[in-house]
């Protein structure tokens, strides 16, 4: 089999890429090297492709003519977009859509999509189910609700088969030491807790202490990168077996405030995170965390990993020396 990994250079990319080759797939990595690593992939088929180039995407597809394709490309800064909104929903959907515009040319019908919890909005009731309410809050959970209703189309239309994989907050490394976050902006709570940890020139800041949150601060449901990206071989999995389509959490279904893994962390590194308390952040609802059932029983898929204790440890280990 042959993939095609959309924005594998990055961080969910590469673990996926990673987990992908373990298991014998050819795999082509196409990224702008904007915000990813090539460092991250030495072992992929690279091509360096700005996906916005709907000419170059269509002969590149062409060229390679993949049987499936995971899609991670795109902007993914909550803050960020609520700033620029145009930017997300001008580049999360047209690079989408000339993937998806050449994969109909070639004639590849599977593909895992990587959304987002952040489609949700505020959630009425925690643990979110797959069929609560989709609200999204911001213009990032926005742009990827639209490319969910736009795969929802192509399914009708020319039969493409599609995974939604709604995850909730990825977070720490690869538990060999080969790959892990390394972002810049970096805007993800761990980094920046170890950075505060590491770097004495920095202060971390906690965006709110006034949620209705037993602390105050927001809770999110963490989920280690490497389960991440077995669930999306999984997925791929699981679409050459049906012929539909599905949506699925991807979470633990156990959510930890701010303030909690700073204090966790701290237990970790031995050392206090120098923290000051500011305003609440645009964009960002009190609770999220996933109700993640179907994921386990569509693709029998646990998570493995995914204790806070392990998260936390890769990661520690991980921004001690980062290889990139």
């Amino acid at each position: 089999m042959k993939v095609v990994v959309t924005g594998g250079a990055g961080y969910i990319g590469s673990h996926t890429v990673q987990c992908l080759k373990s298991r014998g797939v050819a795999v082509h990595v196409f990224d702008d090297l904007s915000t990813g690593h090539r460092a991250a992939v030495p072992d992929a088929e690279f091509h360096e492709l700005d996906l916005r180039r709907r000419d170059a995407v269509a002969a590149t597809f062409a060229a390679v003519r993949p049987d499936a394709v995971i899609h991670f490309a795109a902007h993914c800064y909550v803050g960020e977009s609520v700033v620029n909104p145009r930017k997300y929903f001008e580049d999360n959907l047209a690079t989408t859509l000339n993937v998806l515009s050449a994969m109909v040319d070639i004639r590849c019908r599977r593909f895992v999509f990587s959304s987002t919890c952040a489609t949700y909005g505020d959630p009425v009731r925690v643990p979110i189910p797959e069929d609560h309410p989709q609200n999204p809050v911001n213009p990032y959970g926005e742009s990827k609700l639209f490319i969910e209703r736009i795969l929802h189309r192509y399914h009708e239309a020319y039969g493409l088969r599609y995974a939604a994989l709604r995850y909730f907050n990825a977070a720490g490394a690869d538990p060999g030491g080969r790959l892990g976050e390394s972002h810049d902006p970096e805007t993800h709570l761990i980094p920046l807790i170890i950075r505060a940890v590491l770097d004495p020139g920095f202060t971390l800041a906690v965006f709110g202490d006034d949620y209705p949150t037993p602390d105050g601060t927001c809770i999110r449901d963490y989920i280690h990168v490497t389960d991440l990206a077995d669930a999306h071989v999984r997925a791929l999995d699981r679409l050459a077996a049906i012929d539909g389509s599905f949506a699925l959490n991807l979470g633990t279904g156990h959510g930890y405030s701010v303030l909690e893994m700073i204090r966790r962390l701290e237990a970790v590194a031995g050392r206090p995170v120098k923290r000051m308390i500011g305003p609440r952040r645009a964009g960002d609802p009190p609770v999220l965390v996933a109700a993640a059932d179907r994921a386990a029983a569509l693709l029998g898929w646990q998570c493995t990993h995914s204790s806070i204790d392990e998260i936390l440890a890769t990661a520690w280990r991980w921004h001690q020396a980062p290889r990139f």
